[in-house]
């Protein structure tokens, strides 16, 4: 799973570094939808699991 959010992060990176160079607000507005998705998932993966699962 840690490559999964490896993935995740460096997707991350990739994004605000296009968020700081996006020029129209349609861009930044792509750019931070896909900022927030991502965010969820490492929520979503971060949470710890349900007891007796490990």
């Amino acid at each position: 799973m840690s490559t999964v959010i490896e993935n995740l992060l460096l997707r991350k990176q990739k994004l605000v570094e296009q968020l700081q160079k996006a020029q129209s607000v349609e861009d930044r507005e792509k750019i931070e939808h896909q900022l927030d998705q991502i965010n969820t998932a490492l929520d979503f993966l971060d949470r710890p699991g349900p007891e007796g699962a490990r």
